[in-house]
């Protein structure tokens, strides 16, 4: 790969980077604000949607990691 295209995959793995903060940030708003829930609304159908998106952010947020290290070993070459 030539000295631009790494530079490019440079951009786009700083820009994903980013991307992947903003999700753990988000993630970890929603969690602290199921954590902040009276014990009996944990349980209820609001509760099961904080804990939803949740997982669903650790879901994007891993795989941006993984597109990540997939970019990062192109560059390792």
């Amino acid at each position: 790969m030539n000295k631009i295209g790494r530079k490019q995959i440079e951009t786009i793995i700083n820009k994903l980077e980013s991307l992947r903060d903003e999700i753990e940030t988000l993630k970890d708003e929603e969690q602290e604000k199921y954590d902040n829930l009276p014990d009996s609304l944990q349980d209820s159908e609001r509760g099961e949607t904080f804990t939803d998106n949740v997982d669903n952010m650790e879901t994007a947020y891993d795989s941006l990691d993984e597109a990540i290290g997939y970019l990062q070993e192109i560059l390792d070459r």
